[in-house]
């Protein structure tokens, strides 16, 4: 058997999509806790996305009679553990004062590894559960050449 080439180039996670069921909640949760920009937005479908960066978060309102195919078939089902979001620099005391003021639990705090390399993660969830990790810069490179 002959190994034909990959036809195409990895560049890195374009968008991850997120089910939700109070748009103004997640919005507001993306913004001011942690600083996504507005992004496209489909009402047509209940979907608004937010950057992160180079990448997008996508939310979908499963209330909105638009998103009847973003509904999970199974209640309470998940497909997804957590999505990591890489920053810059950042304090870890002032980290944890802004999560605070914002009510947010941090779950976990580690240092682990990603594409980056080794760096200090916060691991939080947004309103509707789903799992973040807030991941700094590598302090122990990945090991790439």
């Amino acid at each position: 058997m002959t190994h034909r080439a990959i036809p195409f180039s990895l560049v890195g996670i374009d968008h991850v999509v997120f089910l939700v069921d109070d748009m103004a909640r997640a919005m507001a949760f993306y913004r001011d806790v942690l600083g996504c920009a507005p992004g496209y937005s489909y009402p047509a479908l209940g979907m608004e996305q937010v950057w992160a960066g180079a990448a997008l978060i996508v939310l979908w309102d499963v209330t909105d009679p638009g998103a009847a195919d973003a509904v999970p078939p199974v209640a309470g089902g998940r497909n997804v553990d957590h999505i990591c979001i890489a920053t810059g620099p950042f304090d870890h005391d002032e980290m944890r004062a802004h999560l605070a003021a914002h009510r947010v639990n941090i779950e976990r705090e580690a240092m682990h590894g990603g594409a980056r390399g080794m760096g200090h993660s916060f691991y939080i969830r947004d309103p509707f559960g789903n799992k973040i990790e807030v991941k700094g810069p590598a302090e122990y490179k990945d090991g790439r050449p």
